[in-house]
C-alpha cells in the first residue's frame, strides 16, 4: 500500500551558533522513540554531530539527516529531519539543506534573541521560499525573554510573528507553556518520560494576557478565512480550535505568518509542543505541490508532480565519504518512485548511472531500504559522476532541476604533504573533501607549484586540515591564511590586436578591433557583445573570440586573480582566408586582453565582511578602537539589556586572528560573528604590497 504524503515532514532545524538546534534535535529523536538516550552536545555524545571534530568542538559543522516517526491526532505521521550547522564557515550545509526541504524550524535564544547568523539563515530559506516556525528556545536561562524575540524576529526579519503560546514564568521559574488555541496550561516536569506534561487550566493571574495574545493570533489570521473574520467582530468565542489550525496552516505554508512557540529544550520543557506545531503547520510535500524543471534538450518548462505514478526525477544535494560504503549521495526525490540497483540519468553529464543501494540515514548510519518514492530524502551508493545540485532522472523522461548556489571562497591556504609518500594521498583526499563541499576548492598554483586550499573561513580550513590528518592519514605542513582578491576594470580602452604566425606551410593570423569597459550594473563574469558588420569576422570565430577572453578573465593582469566581471565589445577585425582558424582568434582574443587590460584602469578587490561585536559597555572604547586599526567602518551600534552591540564592516585581510584579540582586549567577556558582505577596491598602498607579494600568481601567456 502507498503511504499517504500528507503524513510526511521535511524539515530542518537552523539558527545561529549556540541556538540550541542540535539539542533540540536530540530531544526530537528521544521523544519520538527515535532514541532511547539523550545524547548531550556538551559530553560530546550528541547523536546528530557524529564526527569527531563535532563532538571535540561542541559545534555541528555537516548537517546530518535522520527519519523519525511522531503520533499527531490519531495519525502516525513521518519526519525526515536535518540538523543544520549555525557557523557561518559551513553556511553551504544551511544552502543545500533549505533547498530540498518543505518546512524549517527557526530556533532563537531567549536570550541572545536574532543574532546574525539567524538573519542569514532566515534569508536562505526566504529565498527558496521554505515556510518556517519559529521556537525560542533556553527559556530558563537568565535574562530570558519570549516577547522581546518575537518583537525583534518582527524588526530585524520582517518576519509576521505570531505566538501561538506564552512561556508560564521565565529563567529558573520556567514551569510550562500556554496554548493559546486549546487554551490550556501544559505544566512540565523535569522527569525524562514520553509524557512529561500535565494539562491544567490557565492561571488566573495569565487568563487576562491569554486572551489579549489569542485575539492578536485570530485577528493575524482572519484574513485567510472568511468564517473567522465573521465570527472575529460577532462572537469571538464561537471560533473553533479546527478552524484556526487550518487557518493559520494555510497562511504559514504561504509564508504570511510565522508560528511562533517557546521551551528549554535542556531541560526538556516544550518540545512535544513544537512537534505538533510541525505536524499542524508545516506543508508535506503535496501542500508544497508540482516542481517545474525544463528539458535538458528543448529548455521547454516541465511539471512533476509529487506522485509515485509520476517519471522519476530527485535532486542530489550533498556528497559525503564514508568509510564503510563509499560515495554517499544525498537525494531528494521529487516524483516518481526509484528502486535499489535500477538505472537513472544524470542529465548535466548526459550519462546512466547505476544506483546499487540506497539508504535511510539515521545520522551517520545507514537502514538499507528497497526504493525510494516521491517526497523522500535518503542515500545511495554505486555513483560515478554525480556532483552536489546534480538533477537524476527516469532515462526516457529527462529534466534538469533547478540546481544549487553557492558563495565563492573567500580564504586561501597554501599546503603540502609532509613525506613524499603522502603526495598522492593528499591529492585523493582533497578531490574526495571538494566534492563533499562546493565552497571547499584545491588549484595548484602552475609557477610556484603549491597547492592552495580555499574555503568560508579560519574554522573552515582548521577542520579541513584536521579531517585530513584524521580520515586520511595524510600529515600536511600548511602556510599562513591568504585572502582570495579579486580584480576588477574602472575604465574603457579601444584596442587592436593582430595575431599572426608564419612557420613553413599555413601559418597562423587574426585580427580584432575590441572596445573592453566594466560590465554593466548587476553582470557578473564576461558581457560579450558582437558588432562585426559585413563579415569581416567570420561567423563560426565569433565564439572563439569571446571563449579566448573568458578563459583569460581567469588571471588578471595586476597579480594573476580572477576578473570578476567585464564588458568586450567586438567591434571590427579582419581574417585571411587560409590562415585564420578559430584557434588563431581564440588566442588573439587572449592577447588582447592581457595588452588593453593595464589600460582599462584595473584595481585590486578584496573581500569585506560583515562584523558584529556583543561586548559589556566597559569594553566599548577598545573593541571600536581597534576595529578603526582595522580599517572597519562602523555602521551601527545599539544596546541589548546591558550589552552592547557594534556592527561594522572589515576587510577579512584585516581579521585573521580576530577573536584572540578580542577575548584579550575585552577580558574574553565579548562574543563576535562575521559573514561575508562584499568585494571593494583595495587601497592603492596597500594594492601595491599585495600586487609585490602575490606577482609570482601571474601566469604568462603561453602563447607569447
Amino acid at each position: 500500500m502507498a503511504r499517504n504524503l500528507k503524513y510526511t515532514r521535511n524539515i530542518g532545524i537552523m539558527a545561529h551558533i549556540d541556538a540550541g538546534k542540535t539539542t533540540t534535535s536530540e530531544r526530537i529523536l528521544f521523544y519520538t522513540g527515535k532514541t532511547h538516550k539523550i545524547g548531550e552536545v556538551h559530553e560530546g555524545a550528541a547523536t546528530m554531530d557524529w564526527m569527531v571534530q563535532e563532538q571535540e568542538r561542541g559545534i555541528t559543522i555537516t548537517s546530518a539527516a535522520t527519519t523519525a516517526f511522531w503520533q499527531y491526532n490519531g495519525e502516525q505521521y513521518q519526519i525526515n529531519l536535518i540538523d543544520t550547522p549555525g557557523h557561518v564557515d559551513f553556511t553551504v550545509e544551511v544552502e543545500r539543506s533549505l533547498r530540498v526541504l518543505d518546512g524549517t524550524v527557526a530556533t532563537f535564544c531567549a536570550v541572545g534573541r536574532v543574532q546574525p547568523q539567524s538573519e542569514t539563515v532566515w534569508r536562505q530559506a526566504d529565498k527558496y521560499r521554505v515556510p518556517k516556525i519559529a521556537y525560542v528556545n533556553k527559556m530558563d536561562r537568565v535574562g530570558a525573554d519570549f516577547l522581546a524575540v518575537v518583537e525583534e524576529m518582527n524588526d530585524k526579519l520582517g518576519a509576521n510573528a505570531i505566538p501561538i503560546c506564552l512561556p508560564i514564568g521565565a529563567e529558573d521559574s520556567f514551569a510550562g507553556v500556554i496554548d493559546l488555541i486549546a487554551m490550556k496550561a501544559m505544566i512540565y516536569n523535569q522527569s525524562k518520560e514520553l509524557i512529561n506534561y500535565e494539562l491544567q487550566d490557565i492561571p488566573a493571574d495569565m487568563l487576562e494576557e491569554a486572551q489579549e495574545w489569542r485575539g492578536k493570533l485570530i485577528e493575524a489570521i482572519a484574513e485567510y478565512n472568511d468564517t473567522i473574520l465573521e465570527k472575529f467582530f460577532e462572537d469571538p468565542d464561537s471560533i473553533s480550535e479546527e478552524e484556526i489550525i487550518e487557518t493559520l496552516r494555510k497562511a504559514t505554508i504561504d509564508m504570511a505568518v510565522v508560528p511562533t512557540c517557546c521551551g528549554s529544550s535542556f531541560k526538556n520543557k516544550g518540545v512535544q509542543f513544537l512537534l505538533d506545531a510541525v505536524m499542524r503547520y508545516l506543508p508535506s510535500p503535496l501542500d508544497k505541490g508540482s516542481i517545474t524543471g525544463t528539458d535538458p534538450q528543448t529548455s521547454e518548462e516541465l511539471v512533476r508532480q509529487p506522485k509515485s505514478e509520476e517519471p522519476f526525477c530527485g535532486l542530489v544535494f550533498k556528497i559525503a565519504t564514508d568509510p564503510f560504503v563509499g560515495r554517499l549521495a544525498f537525494i531528494r526525490a521529487y516524483s516518481g518512485k526509484l528502486d535499489a540497483g535500477s538505472y537513472v540519468l544524470n542529465t548535466r553529464s548526459g550519462k546512466k548511472e547505476r544506483v546499487a543501494r540506497l539508504y535511510q540515514m539515521h545520522s551517520n548510519k545507514q537502514n538499507p531500504i528497497e526504493f525510494v518514492e516521491a517526497g523522500d530524502i535518503c542515500a545511495a551508493v554505486g555513483f560515478k559522476e554525480l556532483r552536489t545540485g546534480d538533477t537524476i532522472c527516469a532515462e526516457t523522461n529527462p529534466i534538469v532541476l533547478e540546481s544549487i548556489s553557492f558563495p565563492d571562497p573567500v580564504i586561501g591556504l597554501a599546503v603540502e604533504p609532509k613525506t613524499q609518500k603522502d603526495l598522492d594521498k593528499l591529492g585523493i583526499a582533497l578531490s574526495k573533501l571538494s566534492e563533499e563541499d562546493p565552497t571547499f576548492t584545491v588549484e595548484t598554483n602552475l609557477e610556484s607549484g603549491q597547492t592552495v586550499i580555499s574555503g568560508m573561513g579560519e574554522l573552515h580550513l582548521d577542520i579541513i586540515v584536521d579531517r585530513l590528518r584524521r580520515e586520511f592519514g595524510v600529515e600536511i605542513n600548511q602556510g599562513a591564511p591568504q585572502v582570495n582578491y579579486k580584480e576588477a576594470i574602472t575604465g574603457t580602452y579601444q584596442h587592436r590586436e593582430v595575431f599572426k604566425k608564419q612557420t613553413g606551410g599555413r601559418g597562423k593570423f587574426a585580427d580584432i578591433i575590441v572596445e573592453i569597459s566594466p560590465a554593466d550594473e548587476g553582470v557578473t563574469g564576461l558581457q560579450f557583445i558582437d558588432e562585426v558588420k559585413g563579415g569581416n569576422v567570420p561567423r563560426e570565430y565569433i565564439p572563439a573570440v569571446e571563449k579566448g577572453f573568458k578563459s583569460a578573465m581567469a588571471n588578471g593582469v595586476l597579480a594573476g586573480y580572477e576578473v570578476t566581471a567585464m564588458k568586450v565589445v567586438l567591434k571590427d577585425g579582419s581574417f585571411h582566408p587560409v590562415d585564420s582558424d578559430a584557434l588563431s582568434f581564440e588566442i588573439c582574443a587572449r592577447q588582447a586582453f592581457r595588452h588593453a587590460l593595464p589600460k582599462c584602469g584595473p584595481v585590486l578587490m578584496e573581500p569585506v565582511m560583515s562584523l558584529e561585536v556583543v561586548t559589556p559597555e566597559d569594553y566599548m572604547g577598545d573593541v571600536v578602537g581597534d576595529l578603526n586599526r582595522r580599517r572597519g567602518q562602523i555602521v551601527d551600534m545599539d544596546s541589548k539589556g546591558n550589552a552592547r552591540i557594534v556592527k561594522a564592516k572589515v576587510p577579512l585581510s584585516e581579521q585573521f586572528g580576530y577573536v584572540t584579540v578580542l577575548r584579550t582586549i575585552t577580558s574574553g567577556r565579548a562574543t563576535s560573528s562575521m559573514e561575508f558582505s562584499h568585494y571593494d577596491v583595495v587601497p592603492a598602498n596597500l594594492a601595491k604590497e599585495v600586487i609585490e607579494t602575490h606577482g609570482g600568481r601571474k601566469v604568462l601567456d603561453d602563447e607569447e
